[in-house]
């Protein structure tokens, strides 16, 4: 079967579904042959990916922003607990045209169609953690899901409310700063019980913070480097709790995780494990501390993720 290329031709700002038949010209000239789907809802790249991954496609493409990749990455997922063994043979391409690109960034995914068109017409993979989580929906119903880059919480969960908010027109690191700022100024400090365990050993910690990131990729927010050392093939999440300074000093200090360098500031906390779980224990909080996942608002505390190691094969040049 030729590739299966899922396309949301919203993403971009719209941009994408107007300029995908000269992408199309210019993967085919690489790749050769390709089936085209066009997403026309929430989720549908979702069950297009899990389908196709279902009848033995053996490779597909997602074509749009971090919320699409994560959509065909939890589609993949789903198809792979469906099979015998979890045998899931179908991999993955990350043509990014979304506002994030946070992802394709740890990857070391070029913009550039044309050689990442080579990556995939070569044959370079790399295989890839998963976090699976459990959480608590905002209607108080239990839910689970996937994610393949980041899982916060705090004002990641407000400010991705804020970007589906305001709708992305501003472009993407725009959009992010200003929904960034809002979050800070609507941000409350939760105080969170966590336990951690890692290869069998647990510990527990009560955090108290604006913000706490479980992080399977290094970057969110279009390019905020808050986890560098993240390592999405090592079998562990970086825990990232960016701490509990004032509003005015934590505003003063968010810009440097553009460039990583937040991890020197003592109050930032940095842990390392296979599974982890948080619950809220000042409720009062809970409108201010949103769950978000991969850039997209997700629900509330109490949560409880494990990673599922070499879950999925990906396009991506050797790391």
């Amino acid at each position: 079967m030729n590739p299966l290329v899922i396309v949301n031709p919203t993403s971009g700002g719209g941009r994408t579904g107007s300029v995908f038949e000269s992408m199309r010209a210019a993967i085919e000239t690489i790749v050769g042959p390709i089936d085209v789907v066009f997403t026309e809802r929430k989720r549908h790249a979702n069950d297009i990916a899990r389908d196709a991954a279902l009848d033995g496609r053996e490779t597909v493409i997602a074509v749009g922003g971090d919320g699409s990749i994560h959509e065909v990455a939890c589609g993949l997922m789903e198809a792979r607990e469906k099979l015998p063994d979890s045998a899931l043979k179908t991999r993955l391409g990350i043509i990014g045209q979304g506002t994030g690109g946070d992802f394709r960034r740890t990857l070391g995914i070029e913009h550039r169609l044309d050689r990442y068109c080579d990556v995939i017409a070569a044959g370079h993979t790399r295989r890839i953690d998963i976090g699976r989580f459990r959480y608590t929906a905002h209607d108080g119903s239990p839910a689970q899901g996937f994610f393949v880059n980041i899982l916060s919480m705090g004002i990641g969960g407000l400010v991705d409310q804020y970007v589906a908010d305001m709708g992305r027109q501003l472009g993407g690191t725009l959009t992010y700063l200003v929904a960034s700022v809002r979050g800070l100024l609507k941000s409350q400090l939760g105080t969170l019980q966590c336990t951690m365990t890692t290869r069998g050993e647990t510990r527990e910690e009560v955090l108290s913070t604006r913000n706490l990131a479980v992080c399977n990729g290094r970057y969110f927010g279009s390019g905020m480097k808050v986890a560098p050392m993240a390592e999405p093939d090592d079998g562990l999440f970086e825990i990232i709790d960016l701490g509990n300074a004032p509003l005015f000093k934590f505003f003063l200090e968010s810009s440097k995780v553009y460039t990583g360098s937040h991890l020197k500031n003592p109050g930032v906390k940095h842990f390392r494990c296979d599974k982890f779980e948080a619950k809220l224990l000042n409720q009062a909080a809970s409108d201010a501390f949103l769950l978000d996942v991969d850039g997209e608002p997700l629900g509330r505390l109490p949560i409880s993720i494990e990673i599922v190691p070499n879950a999925i094969e990906v396009f991506a040049p050797k790391p």
